[in-house]
């Protein structure tokens, strides 16, 4: 199926700024099914602290002290990647 769009009387900012909320709500859109596609995904101990890019201890540390959630199944432990990708904090913020 193909869309065919005419576009009358638009000026050149104008039709920048339709090409701009056009891409930016497609790009919404992707971001929002891959984030329900991951959502509930598990990680491991490895995947996490490679992830995070700290070590393993550094990992440990953060669940005992609660800043990570731990899931587990018999002796094994996992992380959800959401939370794991919540935890993660604005450090500094650019100034324009």
């Amino acid at each position: 199926m193909t869309s065919t769009i005419m576009i009358h009387n638009l000026d050149v900012p104008q039709f920048e700024e339709l090409i701009k909320s056009t891409v930016k709500e497609q790009i919404d859109e992707l971001k929002q099914s891959l984030n329900k596609d991951n959502q509930d995904e598990l990680l491991t101990r490895e995947e996490t602290y490679k992830l995070l890019k700290i070590d393993s201890s550094t990992l440990w540390a953060w669940t005992k002290m609660g800043k990570l959630k731990v899931y587990g199944i018999a002796n094994r432990r996992y992380y959800k990647r959401n939370e794991v990708l919540d935890c993660l904090i604005l450090v500094k913020q650019k100034t324009t």
